[in-house]
């Protein structure tokens, strides 16, 4: 990957070099020459100069992302079928504002907001009383997975509510099951995930 110069800082540097061969005689020129020489063969000069190219590289690479690559927590723990389904345009707007090809986006589901995959019918096998998973709102939870979005559902919960993810929940696969939605929160924020709950 080259670096890139801004122009401003490439004309700054070639005045500056040009002041230098102009206001310097051939011999003091020869002689900041010969010192510049000495400095770097110097390992006490050597050794610096080589860890400040190094963060210099990491510094240019970290800004050669666009800044649009994202890593984001959709948190969802409340038993609101609006607000579900509002949190649900969130999350599409963000697709479609960032691209999900510069977005890793987990929805992670504890508590009350399992009502958000629960079958209507299935709902009576469970401690809810109510299920929102629609076939409308099916619909859009499977585009997203389509998109890469990633629904989490937390243990503890289904254990706490007596819910089996395979027949009682839209599309909920082992992978999918995390042993504690707070603990997945906190673990994936520890990794750079921002953390939105709406």
């Amino acid at each position: 990957m080259s670096t890139v110069v801004p122009k401003r800082l490439r004309l700054h540097c070639t005045r500056t070099y040009l002041r230098w061969l102009n206001c310097k005689s051939a011999g003091d020129r020869e002689q900041d020459i010969g010192t510049h020489e000495q400095m770097f063969r110097s390992k006490n000069y050597l050794l610096p100069m080589l860890l400040l190219y190094i963060v210099a590289g990491w510094h240019a690479l970290a800004l050669a992302d666009d800044g649009t690559s994202q890593k984001v927590i959709y948190h969802v723990n409340f038993d609101d079928a609006q607000a579900q389904q509002q949190t649900l345009r969130y999350i599409q707007n963000h697709l479609n504002a960032v691209g999900e090809e510069k977005l890793d986006l987990r929805v992670i589901l504890h508590g009350n907001g399992l009502t958000l995959l629960l079958e209507p019918d299935m709902a009576a096998n469970t401690l809810f009383r109510v299920g929102y998973a629609t076939d409308e709102l099916t619909a859009t939870i499977a585009a997203l997975k389509d998109r890469g979005v990633r629904f989490l559902v937390c243990a503890n919960t289904l254990r706490g509510k007596k819910v089996d993810p395979a027949n009682d929940l839209y599309d909920v696969d082992e992978q999918d099951i995390v042993a504690s939605g707070v603990a997945e929160i906190a673990r994936l924020q520890g990794q750079g995930f921002a953390y939105i709950r709406p």
